[in-house]
């Protein structure tokens, strides 16, 4: 009999955005596992459980950010093989992920690896706050109104697929990828979009920057970054 996986989200950093039903998750699982990067430091995900959770009720799972392909797909194959065997004694296992589980999540990679080998095996998300609406609430930016539209894309997706998002739709937020940034501001600015826009960084922890997105023209984001592109009259109030 297998057991049941539940991804958390614990929202993008300030531990106080963790969700009720996401700190119960957290408290009522049998194993709780957070993502750890190969550099081995304490991640936005693991330091928002640790203020709730004792350390030694939190296992770490190797999650390697690079773009080695290989070390990708091995540390996902070890997580699964990890997390499985606790599903397989019938034990309830939660894993904290920053922003939302369902939204560029790794806890997505997870889940389909675990289900690979435990396809019987039952897999829920608790919802969590994103960055998108974290940035927003911070800079006073209205994401939509009315009929308006929004666009979700990473930094990565290439100048075209931005060139086309901003041209359609109200709202575009770039995701993940800081250091292209250059490139993303270079094409709103050619689109007349820079102007309105803002820019986040490490929301909610040490070291938090919201400021204008053309503050950063010249500068390289770090990878969890966020941009909210808006038409004029995006302010709050």
């Amino acid at each position: 009999m297998s057991g049941r996986l539940v991804g958390v989200g614990v929202g993008p950093g300030d531990p106080e955005l963790l969700t009720i039903k996401g700190l119960r998750a957290l408290r009522e699982a049998d194993e709780v596992f957070v993502p750890v990067a190969d550099t081995g430091e304490i991640g936005r995900a693991e330091a928002t459980v640790r203020e709730y959770l004792d350390e030694g009720r939190i296992r770490r799972l190797l999650f390697a950010l690079s773009d080695d392909v290989e070390a990708r797909e091995r540390n996902w194959t070890e997580a699964a093989r990890e997390v499985s065997g606790h599903l397989r004694e019938g034990k309830t296992c939660s894993f904290a992920t920053i922003g939302d589980p369902n939204v560029y999540s790794t806890f997505t990679y997870l889940a389909r690896r675990v289900r690979g080998t435990l396809p019987e095996v039952e897999v829920e998300t608790v919802p969590g706050i994103t960055a998108m609406q974290d940035l927003a609430s911070r800079s006073g930016t209205v994401l939509l109104e009315g009929d308006e539209r929004l666009a979700l894309l990473p930094f990565t997706a290439g100048e075209e697929h931005l060139r086309g998002s901003l041209a359609s739709f109200e709202t575009v937020v770039c995701y993940k990828g800081g250091s292209r940034i250059r490139e993303v501001l270079g094409v709103a600015g050619e689109a007349g979009r820079l102007e309105e826009a803002v820019y986040g960084a490490r929301l909610g922890i040490e070291g938090e920057e919201v400021v204008p997105a053309s503050e950063m023209e010249g500068r390289e984001g770090t990878y969890l970054s966020t941009v909210i592109f808006t038409r004029k009259g995006g302010e709050l109030g």
